[in-house]
């Protein structure tokens, strides 16, 4: 088997290059692992067999021993910034540096129960020796795949809070009452995992509907749960304004964007154009005499963002520049991606809003995700928030897709 060599490129310093770039006068950070720096451009090393991957594993291991040293100096006690950087490093490796260690035990055991096998042992001990070498194979092997999907590129993203964007799409008012259940769906799945929703901007319709729904979701990993789920979610009912009892089809789309810090995008006020303006209700009556809804134009690229949901013109415009940020951070990200796209579109889609994910059918209580061919006939406690069964099948498939392509570039 060949591996490629500049998946991880392990450092010996802790380093916080970041990659920039400026659009109109607002300047773009992308931080960088503070031990791996993934450079798929310019490495163009390979190695063979598992030796080389065993070198990675301990430079991890050493790095991680490095940290535990580091975190018991008084010095970096000392400094709160340097404290909570190397605590997080530590813990990013953790599961691999556990995984390895038991390895390296299975292995020596494995070696010493087979160096038996050659010594003058009775027939029943020699029975025992066997069985042991075999439940030590497989344990062994179940530790090089368990490694060799720990040492995956991480998404640097997975730990990050989420912007979640609802629209009606294809379906009229259908549409948008089925962006609705998708709101709630959302909302109970962040329940079920005791994440926090915050509304950001809500726009319903005279019936109940949501023409646009923007709510962040808080809570450790929320965005390695939900990154998936963006892309164009189809239901197929009949819906409450059909007289004729006929199955309709809608559609609705979900973006999923990771929540960014103002370290990491920086915007520079000269850029935006703000405008305040009299919230609104279902079907577009003034609900508030005073100016507190605020709408945010970032000129260079066009995006704008409104938040209506607080009575305080200040939190509406701290609320959006919170979409604002994330949407440029978006931008950015799939600007400088595009030539990675192949990995992600084989597994799970390209998230892009125009593509069909999945398909929610009443008539026969059937979900279906067209990029895994997953289909369960549970629709009532999907719906609920029941949603781990689809994120687990995703997340597999995208760690599977991500082993045959590096085993397919390296061939």
């Amino acid at each position: 088997m060949w591996i490629r060599a500049d998946a991880w490129i392990v450092s010996g310093e802790s380093t916080a290059s970041n990659s920039v770039m400026i659009v109109g006068g607002t300047v773009l950070r992308q931080k960088r692992s503070a031990v791996f720096d993934v450079d798929r451009k310019n490495a163009q090393g390979w190695v063979k067999g598992m030796e080389n991957v065993f070198d990675r594993l301990q430079a991890v291991d050493e790095r991680y021993d490095q940290l535990t040293r580091w975190l018991s100096d008084p010095d970096v006690i000392s400094d709160l910034d340097k404290l909570r950087l190397y605590a997080k490093e530590q813990a990013d490796l953790e599961a691999t540096v556990h995984a390895y260690r038991e390895y390296k035990k299975v292995a020596q055991e494995l070696a010493d129960a087979k160096d038996m096998l050659s010594d003058r042992i009775d027939d029943e001990m020699r029975e025992l020796v066997k069985a042991e070498i075999a439940d030590l194979s497989v344990r062994k092997e179940e530790l090089e795949q368990e490694l060799m999907i720990l040492l995956l590129p991480k998404d640097k993203n997975d730990d990050k809070n989420v912007i979640v964007e609802i629209r009606g799409a294809a379906g009229g008012d259908e549409a948008a009452l089925f962006a609705g259940v998708l709101f709630r769906m959302y909302s109970r799945f962040a329940d079920r995992m005791g994440w926090r929703i915050e509304v950001i901007d809500m726009n319903e319709t005279d019936i109940g509907g949501i023409k646009e729904a923007v709510f962040s979701v808080q809570g450790k990993g929320a965005y390695s749960q939900l990154k998936y789920e963006s892309g164009a979610h189809r239901v197929q009912r009949v819906p409450v304004t059909e007289s004729g009892g006929r199955i309709h089809t809608s559609t609705a789309t979900v973006a999923v964007l990771p929540e960014v810090e103002e370290v990491e995008v920086e915007v520079n006020e000269k850029d935006l154009r703000i405008d305040t303006f009299c919230s609104t209700g279902p079907g577009g009556q003034s609900v508030n005499t005073t100016q507190s809804a605020v709408r945010i134009t970032h000129i260079p690229t066009g995006i704008v963002v409104s938040c209506q949901d607080e009575k305080s013109q200040l939190k509406n415009r701290d609320k959006a520049m919170r979409v604002l940020r994330a949407r440029l951070y978006e931008k950015f990200q799939q600007e400088q991606q595009q030539e990675y796209d192949a990995q992600r579109k084989s597994a799970v889609g390209t998230g892009d809003r125009s593509e069909r994910i999945r398909t929610y059918n009443f008539p026969q209580s059937r979900v279906t995700d067209h990029r895994i061919n997953l289909t369960l006939h549970r629709l009532e406690t999907v719906l609920d928030g029941d949603l781990m069964e689809i994120i687990n099948a995703l997340i597999t498939a995208d760690r599977a897709a991500k082993l045959e392509n590096t085993e397919a570039v390296a061939n």
